[in-house]
């Protein structure tokens, strides 16, 4: 990490921010700010992230920023090319990664790009979307940047054409509809850590994630040998090929009735949330590294490119 002396380094905890993640990216600042504080940090600031970063940057002067934005302008390689103009260390993904990422369509040419399993997708514009099927159903419409399950719609057959949000944007994702268990795998630098089994009542949507009691995590996921070693191995190829830094998150769907050949990729999380309820911190914890410890590699990982 560039620009820390001797001293522990002064860290900026980059939170809130302008998407429609905000809240959780809240939770996820102060989790990671009281991580930093117990790990031994004497200067962690937190920073509710407006229009006017450069300037709270520029007062503040961290040594390194901690980025526990979600969504748009924080995940999308945005601020973290503010950070490389400023000449400031940051923790997780850089600038391409981060854009390819949050970018649903770019990840999934990526993944197809290099052999990974993808369901068939389309891009669409909202009218398209809402005059007719634009694809046989069940399928899933989202934002095409948008994580945590927000703006998610499932059509099932025999539905009409949805009606979707004022607030989804002028053109969509349309995917086939894979049905099956809900499989996650964080990549920690250049290691895979485990394979966890999320189990809700229905579909895993924002409060499914978020609220606690939401869902139950399986950890480490009761599956076949070649299951796990699979979503080991694929989130591990997928954190590589986006250019991947710190941790990532991959996300898998899992139909059990096809074997190997029912698991699918379905997105790569570059800034994967940590809050109470969150995946990434538990998997860390159940290899072995508690909270405030994955925080300090995070702030020692942190780099200036890439």
């Amino acid at each position: 990490m560039a620009g820390a002396s001797s001293r522990m380094p002064r860290v900026a905890v980059l939170m809130g921010g302008l998407s429609a993640e905000r809240e959780v990216s809240l939770s996820t600042g102060r989790e990671c700010a009281r991580a930093l504080r117990e790990a031994g940090y004497d200067q962690v600031i937190e920073v509710d992230c407006g229009r006017d970063l450069p300037a709270r940057l520029a007062e503040i002067q961290p040594d390194v920023c901690f980025n526990a934005l979600h969504g748009r302008w924080g995940e999308d390689g945005v601020v973290q090319g503010l950070l490389e103009w400023m000449g400031i260390p940051y923790t997780h993904s850089g600038v391409l990664a981060s854009a390819l990422a949050l970018d649903k369509e770019k990840t999934k040419t990526a993944y197809r790009a290099a052999g990974l399993p993808v369901v068939e997708s389309l891009i669409a514009t909202r009218e398209e979307v809402e005059a007719a099927h634009v694809m046989p159903a069940p399928y899933v419409v989202k934002p095409v940047n948008e994580g945590s399950s927000v703006g998610i719609y499932i059509v099932r057959e025999g539905s009409n054409a949805p009606r979707l949000a004022t607030s989804m944007p002028a053109q969509v994702m349309v995917e086939t509809y894979v049905p099956g268990r809900e499989l996650t795998v964080t990549v920690m630098g250049d290691r895979a850590l485990c394979v966890t089994d999320i189990l809700t009542d229905g579909w895993y949507d924002y409060d499914a994630k978020y609220a606690p009691g939401g869902s139950r995590h399986v950890i480490p996921a009761e599956l076949p040998a070649e299951i796990t070693q699979a979503c080991m191995d694929y989130a591990l190829k997928a954190h590589q090929i986006l250019g991947c830094r710190g941790i990532s998150r991959t996300d898998f769907r899992w139909d059990e009735t096809r074997g190997l050949a029912g698991l699918i990729l379905l997105e790569t999380n570059t800034q994967p949330g940590m809050t109470p309820t969150s995946l990434a911190p538990e998997q860390a914890a159940h290899m072995g590294v508690p909270f405030p410890q994955l925080c300090d590699w995070l702030v020692k990982d942190a780099s200036c490119g890439r």
